[in-house]
């Protein structure tokens, strides 16, 4: 099998790079696997990482039959990042390997355990989904704004008085820097 191999850390001046490699190499050898690809990105994790866009382009062109990292923190940036791109490995027939994690998904156990961290990733949705819910439900029994500040409608002078000067929505729009949408809308309001 042909293994791409996924190093990252967070600064220049953090010393487990060569670890990680180091670990990944030697786990390649011991399953008699080639290196297909071994990328090294340097930076945080919330970041745009190009070296793991690259090693995904290889997958999607079938250079590599597994990727191998040496934790999930140093592949996926979020549990959702994380799921969105072990899916999309899965369906490509590309393998994923985290060493840290025993989590091998060339095998029907590390399958099944994708499975479960699906069903972690859309509990944590949810539980968030409820946490705003619950925000927004507590902000209204207060009496408190929530939501997103209203700006077109603090305009609904200058748009009438536009208007009346026949000028057209969208130049109404374009001048006070609003969308077309809240001008119809302060319009039909004001009918």
């Amino acid at each position: 099998m042909r293994a791409g191999l996924y190093a990252r850390v967070s600064t220049h001046d953090q010393q487990t790079l060569g670890l990680q490699v180091e670990a990944m190499a030697s786990y390649i050898n011991d399953r008699g696997w080639d290196v297909a690809s071994k990328v090294e990105d340097v930076g945080s994790g919330s970041k745009e990482r190009l070296g793991r866009e690259g090693l995904l382009r290889a997958a999607r062109r079938r250079q590599v039959d597994v990727v191998v990292v040496w934790r999930l923190d140093r592949w996926g940036r979020s549990v959702a990042d994380l799921m969105a791109t072990l899916r999309e490995l899965t369906d490509l027939g590309v393998g994923f390997v985290s060493l840290t994690e025993a989590l091998d998904l060339t095998t029907p156990t590390g399958r099944a355990m994708a499975g479960l961290l699906a069903v972690f990733a859309e509990f944590e949705r949810e539980i968030l989904r409820e946490r705003v819910r619950a925000g927004i439900a507590q902000a209204r029994k207060e009496g408190r704004p929530h939501g997103r500040p209203p700006t077109a409608s603090l305009k609904s002078v200058e748009v009438l008085r536009l208007e009346a000067e026949r000028v057209s929505h969208s130049e109404i729009a374009r001048r006070l820097k609003i969308g077309r949408t809240s001008v119809r809308r302060i319009l039909a309001e004001a009918r």
